[in-house]
């Protein structure tokens, strides 16, 4: 059996998420039936992560285990002249027998993307938002998120995560024109965890909460203080780290 690497980019816009369901298309399940007919085999992909229903990637990472001998270069052109327009292989390669997407892997790093005021172009990338923003208080809010934390104030609470810690190694908001964009990279991440944090910094942002609401909540783990889940379509997946490199569409 050879266990081999694939880097995905796809748009979540019509994808009920990442994990396969018994209801709704989702991006595991499409690979899955284009490797199927590629190989003629059974696949089962494993992802570093699922991603929500409307969330992006440009570095998603999996593996999945096959007994064909068709070499990475064709298995990547061949796939994705099958794969629908919202999906794209980026690289495939072969790597170790006890690799594994998800618990092999040390870091990741999201994008969350808030548009203020009306946007056409970009409506299924970012959170169209009409009120205005204060960023330099979601900034000093940002700051509380790094080092090492528990998190249950900002996570999806049913069910209630076993380990709720994350080392969060970096958080930034920063403006691009009409754009604030909020990146974040950690060795985990909870369910929800990004856009229950981002929600409440725009609550931070609006001026109804100070920038310490967020080490409060860190302290209190309480889910119910905390602001409202941001829109999934607003989110990214960046890239994937392990330990030989970092995985994303924009790194190939």
């Amino acid at each position: 059996m050879r266990t081999l690497r694939l880097v995905i980019e796809y748009d979540g816009t019509h994808f009920a998420g990442w994990q396969s369901q018994k209801s709704g298309r989702t991006v595991q399940d499409a690979l899955e039936q284009a490797l199927h007919t590629l190989l003629k085999e059974p696949v089962r992909l494993i992802g570093a992560g699922r991603t929500d229903a409307g969330t992006h990637a440009l570095g998603q990472v999996a593996h999945f285990q096959t007994e064909a001998a068709l070499p990475t270069d064709r298995l990547l052109r061949s796939l994705n002249g099958l794969l629908p327009p919202d999906i794209a292989v980026h690289a495939a390669d072969e790597v170790a027998a006890d690799f594994h997407a998800r618990y092999r892997a040390t870091r990741k790093r999201y994008r969350y993307r808030i548009h203020q005021g009306k946007t056409a172009v970009n409506r299924t990338q970012v959170w169209t938002y009409y009120s205005e923003l204060c960023l330099d208080p979601m900034a000093a809010a940002a700051h509380s998120l790094y080092g090492e934390h528990a998190f249950g104030a900002f996570c999806k609470q049913d069910p209630i995560p076993e380990h709720l810690t994350c080392h969060v190694f970096d958080a930034v908001w920063s403006q691009r024109g009409p754009e604030l964009i909020f990146e974040i990279e950690a060795n985990r991440f909870l369910r929800h965890m990004v856009r229950i944090l981002v929600g409440t910094m725009v609550e931070i942002g609006r001026g109804t909460r100070p920038p310490t609401a967020i080490a409060e909540l860190l302290a209190s783990g309480d889910r119910t203080a905390a602001g409202a889940t941001a829109p999934a379509h607003g989110l990214c997946l960046l890239w994937v780290e392990y330990p030989d490199g970092r995985f994303s569409a924009e790194m190939v």
